[in-house]
């Protein structure tokens, strides 16, 4: 089973490149990051004419996430225990959703950006990401099997080499010191990188802003991630960044991320 995450920003915007890509890379399940869309704007026919089912959750013209799948899609959940909200009063966002996709829960994650580090909307980050953390350690709590990838756009660059200069994001968010450590905690809950074996070559990134050239010049950041739970973790058989997809009029900032998952024992996953 392939299963990828993309953040498209814009999904109206891109669904010509979205639906050409899943055609081309034999995707089976496609978590999407900032959609864009509330729910009636969603392009849900291009998708079911390629022949997936799609579980969308999106409230405006910001944020929104999506599960995309053609081998099944069941229990879908809006949102995870504890997940904070933003504004006055505060509001869950579209940020997360999660369904069972052939025995694998998978979450699309859309994890706030921070802004700065003296914004509030950074404090509003790291409880969304300590949230997070106590909801997937208490998952695993409740089945130490249970297969679970946690994927979508982190909005951090965990360590020095998921950026492609460390003076440039010094004072800056993606990089500091808490967002590193949210990350982690979300990792010592049980989760790991299953993209970063496969893809550890210096200057492997997964998103390159639209301004100064930084695409051509290779100034990216990894910040787009597949975190899994330990029983689905064993079954990863490889992985890429499709940096392709980057190129040309109409690209995402953001690269899709693959990654290849092998049968489970006794199962046809």
């Amino acid at each position: 089973m392939r299963i990828a995450t993309w953040n498209v920003n814009s999904i109206r915007s891109r669904i010509d490149r979205v639906a050409a890509w899943l055609e081309r890379s034999d995707v089976d399940v496609l978590a999407i990051q900032e959609t864009k869309a509330r729910e009636d704007q969603f392009p849900l026919e291009r998708f079911e004419a390629l022949g997936y089912e799609v579980a969308h959750h999106g409230l405006s013209q910001w944020n929104g996430v999506a599960v995309v799948s053609r081998v099944g899609l069941e229990d879908v959940r809006v949102g995870f225990d504890g997940q904070p909200g933003w504004g006055e009063p505060a509001a869950p966002e579209a940020r997360a959703i999660g369904a069972l996709c052939n025995g694998v829960r998978v979450w699309s994650l859309y994890v706030p950006n921070g802004r700065a580090l003296d914004d509030p909307h950074l404090g509003y980050k790291l409880s969304w990401l300590e949230a997070l953390a106590a909801a997937g350690r208490g998952w695993l709590a409740d089945d130490p099997d249970a297969q679970i990838a946690l994927l979508g756009d982190w909005n951090i660059a965990p360590t020095d080499a998921d950026v492609w200069s460390v003076p440039y994001y010094e004072g800056r968010t993606h990089t500091s010191p808490g967002e590193r450590a949210a990350f982690q905690a979300v990792v010592d809950a049980g989760y790991s990188d299953v993209v970063r074996p496969h893809t550890s070559e210096p200057g492997t990134f997964t998103y390159w802003d639209y301004t100064q050239l930084r695409f051509q010049k290779r100034q990216g950041m990894r910040i787009d991630f597949a975190l899994c739970s330990p029983a689905l973790a064993q079954r990863v058989v490889g992985a890429a960044i499709d940096r392709e997809e980057r190129k040309g009029k109409g690209a995402s900032d953001h690269a899709p991320v693959v990654f290849q998952v092998g049968e489970a024992s006794g199962s046809d996953a």
